[in-house]
């Protein structure tokens, strides 16, 4: 439950921000950077008495429908919760705090709202969640024509911001397509960072009191390699272990007061999974 709440609470905030780098960034500006809230842009322009807000959640009611039928409901509360939080979201802006324009410089308003709008949905993955939209066709796609589903959503997206070119003309497409592109890899790149921890693998002669430390005080798992010292010719003991950031800074103050001449190498992970840590399942 209280995991739960966690991943809820995550995915509320991620929501926020995507809401907010559409309506002060992305809206104001004409920017259909892909995805369902870039066709409800398009479709805005049009149709201007139907508010963005209405347009998201009517595209994500039809796309679950459709889905449910043809590809089934594994969907999972949190997406279901994503993807309304969202409309919900966009509507709160709309109609109680009259968004306006942060910046009308093209550039800045595709960097920063791309920017916020990917720390909000990274939020959202990372929860094992998604915002539907793209996410729905994308596999739709990938039942029927066989398509994997990273080239389905770039499919999405191009057709997407073409309308937008066609729409608000040719600088602005460009614009949104740079947002697009800006936008995958800088998702890929926060997910890791929410991730990233540290594996440590230590040599010390006092590798006994080291590791119960790592299990007592950290309550972290450790592995204990025989090795010999190529120099030395002795046996020694090297300790193997995984830790987040913090655990990390106690670890190597710890180490640091207990054997100063002791021996780390340390590297970055952006994924385990296993006992502790993501689960495998």
């Amino acid at each position: 439950m209280r995991k739960n709440f966690k991943d809820y609470l995550i995915i509320t905030l991620g929501i926020i921000l995507v809401a907010f780098s559409v309506e002060y960034f992305f809206i104001p500006n004409d920017l259909a950077a892909g995805g369902v809230t870039g066709f409800a842009i398009v479709i805005n322009y049009y149709f201007p008495f139907l508010n963005t807000s209405i347009l998201v959640l009517i595209m994500n009611l039809i796309l679950f429908i459709v889905a449910f039928i043809f590809i089934g409901g594994n969907f999972g509360a949190k997406t279901i919760y994503a993807a309304f939080g969202l409309s919900l979201s966009l509507w709160i802006i709309e109609s109680f705090l009259n968004p306006i324009a942060i910046t009308k410089d093209l550039m800045l308003a595709a960097i920063f709202g791309t920017f916020i709008s990917a720390i909000g949905m990274a939020m959202v993955f990372n929860a094992n969640a998604s915002t539907g939209g793209t996410d729905i066709l994308a596999k739709i796609l990938n039942k029927f024509f066989d398509v994997d589903i990273g080239k389905s959503l770039l499919a999405v997206d191009f057709i997407v911001t073409l309308l937008a070119t066609v729409t608000f003309g040719v600088d602005v497409g460009l614009y949104a397509l740079l947002s697009v592109m800006i936008n995958g890899f800088t998702i890929d790149r926060i997910i890791d960072g929410f991730n990233s921890v540290k594996e440590v693998i230590i040599i010390s002669a006092y590798w006994e009191e080291i590791s119960q430390y790592i299990i007592v005080n950290l309550e972290r798992g450790c592995t204990i390699f025989e090795g010999k010292g190529g120099f030395t010719k002795k046996d020694t003991s090297m300790i193997y272990t995984v830790v987040g950031r913090g655990e990390f800074i106690k670890l190597k103050k710890y180490i640091k007061e207990k054997d100063p001449k002791a021996f780390l190498t340390i590297s970055e992970s952006y994924e385990v999974l296993g006992e502790g840590f993501k689960s495998l399942y």
